[in-house]
């Protein structure tokens, strides 16, 4: 690929102008009309795919899109509304060709710019392929409200932060003035600054002086302590339900974003005051017992719920939750669960109290030393004195007395287990001491932190649900919500469905799939999800000459390695490997603890034996409790040594079987650089705007650091085919970028090179180059795969990483802009489907959940845009959950069939196993790939209070290294050997 600079300052974007569009040079430009390409000569007749019928022409042949956007310098995007009148969406030919233009500050599609009101591709139609069938989702049928809604602005004098607090002052409000001055209006009310009714209120601005008890005070019996707040409520807006009814109709694109979240304030209301609410669920003790998850944690069980505009109108979304909560128990109680050993006799470690400290801050405790008050406090800390040694200043003479004497004098209660340190609450300037003893954990506290390998199993049996009985719950759960009694749904107008909404779908073929001619099945036809590699070997077998193996666990003796090690290798040729019996050195036995020196003693070793001839794999047994230890392995071979890694668990070497050996040999051979199988329609040149030009198909996603880490980078990674037509071949990059940030930063950047100039980078660019050099041939169609984005940030990230991939093609080759799709891939949703009739066999699979390949986008979908829930999974345990395919953007014009049917028979080309999976292949790569470069950062002991805590990750911020901007630490480079290759698998 011709790569030639194009020269531009980092101020400068791209307009891309419509109306200079001028056809590939490549291909026919009639071949444009509706994104059908004419295909090779040699495969003309063989355009339309063997397991399904044609796709129909599109019916939108001249659909403009009226979108674009304008970006800080900082990045930051800036949504401003549309400077037009709005026109029906109608949708352009493919940008390939269009003219680019230099502009600063501006980023213009389609002649206008990207703002809130604008709208994203349009739905082409319906799909039509497949099987037609009935299944249920969980979605349940709201009627619209008939009144306007208003908005009112509330301030509360003096600030509040606590949304419960704030919530007791409204409702405290309502009850004294509803009669009167709100003129009998039940408002429904945010917890923050907004507050809602149907109807208006008889003022446009009135100030309110409530007064309410101190909800932490925990006095029983007696005087409370109460506090007056004034409270000041503004008119601010009306919402128009006439806008929202048109919307859900399809009759206009943009969704009037406040009418839904009010309406969704509204239903939430009861909940709220009946239930714990975290986030958009509810959690109860008594939905269901909860179930000790251990460590001072139970679980709770509730339900989640959300009103979402769909093309069968106001759909309430219901769904069954859980979640992790701290246990009501006494402070003694939670400590010896914590630590998992009795503390009344024995004395605490360092690490005891490094552990306490950080299971214990920011919970919130109720004393339990006087009678008639339960006082609530917030836990700062521990102190690092028992409770014996500290004294504390009783007056402005600095006279001391210690906690044991104050606890006995003021409240005649005697601390019994004095060896243990006390509870440090309020600030650092007064701090107050409460003995562990005298405290219990307040109930309804959700805990927010990193739950343990222990704890995820245990809180996994409470979810995991066969589809019959999840379904059951949440019909369950909208009966006893009974919202046709709520006062709040009563006042707005609301009425709720009480059946689960019945949706057509389709069940799409699986694909034929080809395996390599020697095998005795030269191609296979999956069942139900699944096949197996019996009689069948890899269409690119790789081989194996020169490999090693390293021992890192000290129960696996050399004799048990070496037969472990040919069983894997008799595997390999079983599958259509090639594998060299024998390692280039003797197995190499080696402590967890030496892991560097291991590596790179093997590496040398193997490298003076072969006369400078580099290992090509290197098999490594680990303990079954490995710690840090494979993170380390993979961080050393793969930006370190160049080295292609696999490992397996000793658990797995004693006791060999030969499921586990194939999906290993699947692996080895994919790290190697071969492919397993191939849809047969893509070697036949069959997949519709795949096989026709040359395409290239992303992956990418981003992954952030859990709860609690506030200072890692979140780390992105992106993933592109790098052959065709076959597109079953992954290569992975990865980059560091600032903590939580989701836009993905170095898909394209520039620097100043002192003696070239402004030189250009980052990951499509290299990605882009990287397929050019594998096929020989340029990508004259992308289609994107975006993992991880939630619906709030879709024109960001769409805006952000569009532009980057326009700036990308633009910098190789003046005028080169293949025509993109943009889809973005959600699993973290909370739609379900479930068979008509869980007794019809035919309809499910073994599980009990709907067949794989079941595709719907009707009913529960977007009223205009283009989206589709696929469950291309056979389901195991639990009921599965189908992806949600939304496309963003598509110059390609596909088809409804067209899309569904390319991501679904994409599903069937995972390397790892021989099963189809639950969300895209380039999707699911990129997830890998971002998993596995968190192990890359450098690591450091971690202190707390000077006391020797677990290996982490460093998070230094440098200034501007080029690696994933924002003063982020780059990422250790990936050897070039390992990025042309699937080393994530």
């Amino acid at each position: 690929m011709p790569i030639r600079q194009m020269k531009e300052t980092s101020e400068t974007h791209l307009v891309i102008k419509p109306n200079l569009l001028q056809p590939l040079k490549q291909h026919n430009p009639k071949a444009l009309q509706n994104g059908k390409v004419s295909p090779p000569a040699t495969a003309t007749a063989a355009v339309q795919s063997q397991a399904s019928s044609p796709s129909p022409p599109s019916k939108n042949r001249s659909r403009r899109r009226n979108r674009g956007g304008r970006k800080s310098d900082q990045g930051d995007i800036c949504m401003r509304p549309s400077s037009r009148p709005r026109k029906p969406p109608v949708q352009t030919s493919p940008v390939a060709g269009t003219e680019i233009v230099a502009v600063n500050h501006q980023m213009q599609m389609g002649g206008h710019g990207l703002s809130k009101n604008s709208n994203f591709a349009p739905r082409p139609g319906f799909g039509t392929l497949g099987t037609k069938c009935i299944v249920k989702a969980n979605h349940f049928l709201a009627d619209l409200p008939t009144k306007d809604l208003n908005h009112y602005d509330v301030t509360i004098t003096p600030e509040v932060s606590s949304k419960s607090v704030n919530r007791a002052i409204i409702a405290e409000l309502v009850r004294l003035y509803k009669e009167s001055d709100l003129g009998t209006r039940l408002p429904a009310y945010d917890g923050r600054k907004s507050l809602y009714t149907a109807g208006e209120l008889p003022f446009t601005w009135k100030e309110f002086t409530v007064k309410i008890f101190d909800e932490d005070d925990g006095i029983i019996n007696g005087p409370r302590r109460e506090r007056s707040y004034k409270v000041a409520i503004k008119f601010v807006a009306r919402a128009n339900m006439h806008h929202l009814g048109e919307f859900l109709a399809g009759k206009r694109a943009d969704g009037p974003q406040e009418a839904l979240q009010i309406l969704d304030i509204v239903l939430r209301e009861l909940s709220v005051k009946r239930f714990c609410p975290v986030g958009r669920s509810f959690f109860s003790p008594d939905v269901k017992t909860p179930q000790r998850l251990g460590e001072g944690l139970e679980s709770w069980c509730g339900f989640y719920q959300s009103i979402r505009p769909t093309q069968m109108g106001l759909s309430l979304n219901i769904d069954m939750a859980s979640a992790a909560f701290i246990e009501p128990l006494p402070v003694i109680e939670f400590v010896a669960q914590l630590l998992g050993k009795d503390v009344l006799s024995k004395p605490l470690s360092d690490s005891d109290r490094v552990k306490i400290k950080k299971g214990l801050r920011g919970v919130k405790v109720e004393v339990t030393h006087r009678a008639n008050v339960r006082r609530k406090y917030r836990v700062a800390g521990l102190t690092t004195q028992p409770t014996r040694e500290l004294m504390f200043p009783v007056d402005e003479n600095s006279t001391m007395k210690s906690v044991i004497e104050y606890f006995q004098e003021m409240y005649g209660f005697t601390i019994q287990h004095t060896h243990l340190p006390c509870l440090q609450v309020g600030n650092q300037k007064k701090a107050s001491y409460l003995p562990m003893e005298a405290c219990k954990i307040v109930e309804g506290q959700r805990y927010t932190k990193r739950l343990n390998e222990k704890q995820i199993t245990a809180l996994l049996k409470v979810t995991c649900q066969r589809p019959r009985d999840r379904e059951n719950d949440i019909l369950k759960t909208v009966q006893h919500n009974a919202y046709d009694q709520d006062p709040y749904a009563k006042e707005f107008g609301m009425n709720i469905s009480e059946k689960l909404a019945s949706v057509e779908a389709r069940i799409l073929p699986a694909p034929w799939l080809k395996y390599h001619e020697n095998g005795k099945e030269k191609d296979c036809l999956p069942q139900v999800g699944q096949w197996n590699m019996m009689n069948k070997k890899m269409i690119n077998g790789m081989t194996v000459s020169r490999w090693a193996c390293v021992n890192f666990s000290r129960s696996v003796q050399e004799n048990v390695a070496r037969g472990f090690c040919n069983e894997l290798g008799q595997m390999c040729e079983v599958s259509g490997m090639e594998f060299n019996p024998e390692p280039v050195i003797p197995i190499y036995s080696a402590r967890p603890d030496q892991v560097e020196k291991a590596l790179k003693h093997v590496y040398h070793t193997a490298m003076n034996k072969t006369k400078g001839k580099e290992l090509e794999l290197l098999l490594v047994i680990l303990p079954d409790n490995n710690g840090s230890l494979y993170g380390d392995l993979k961080r050393i071979c793969e930006t370190e040594l160049g080295l292609i890694s696999q490992c397996c668990l000793t658990k797995h070497v004693f006791k060999i079987s030969k499921q586990y050996l194939a999906n290993v040999s699947l692996k080895i051979n994919v790290k190697m650089g071969g492919r397993n199988t191939v849809l047969l329609d893509a070697i036949s040149c069959r997949i519709p705007l795949v096989s026709d030009i040359p395409t290239i198909i992303f992956g990418a996603d981003v992954t952030h650091p859990e709860n609690g880490e506030e200072s890692s980078p979140s780390i992105a990674a992106v993933v592109a085919s790098q052959d065709w037509p076959e597109v079953t071949k992954y290569a992975g990059l990865v980059c560091a970028q600032a903590h939580r940030q989701e836009l993905i930063q170095d898909l394209y950047k520039t620097w100043q090179d002192p003696v070239r100039g402004t030189v250009s980078g980052g990951m499509i660019r290299d990605l882009l180059i990287s397929f050019r050099k594998a096929t020989g041939q340029k990508p004259l169609r992308i289609i994107f795969y975006r993992d991880g984005v939630s619906e709030g940030q879709f024109y960001q990230v769409l805006l952000y990483e569009l532009d980057a991939i326009r700036k990308a093609c633009a910098s190789l080759e003046p005028n080169y802009q293949p025509p993109v799709t943009f889809i973005v891939v959600q699993k973290r949703h909370h739609t379900r489907l479930f068979a008509n009739n869980h007794r019809d066999k035919s309809s499910t699979d073994r599980s009990g959940n709907i067949l794989p390949g079941t595709v719907v986008d009707t009913k529960i979908c977007h009223p205009t845009e283009f989206d589709f829930y696929l469950c291309s999974h056979a389901g195991i345990q639990g009921t599965s959950r189908p992806a949600h395919y939304h496309v963003l953007w598509d110059e390609n014009n596909f088809t409804a069939d067209g899309i569904q049917s390319l991501t679904n028979n994409l599903c069937y080309t995972y390397a790892r196993c021989t099963r189809s999976v639950s969300i895209v292949p380039p999707a699911y790569y990129a997830h890998l790939a971002a998993f596995r470069a968190r192990f890359y950062m450098e690591p450091e002991i971690m202190q707390d209070n000077g006391s020797p805590g677990k290996k982490g990750a460093k998070a230094t911020t440098v200034g501007d290294s080029g690696g994933g901007g924002g003063g982020v630490k780059p990422l250790p480079a990936l050897k070039e050997n390992v990025k042309r290759v699937m080393f994530y698998c």
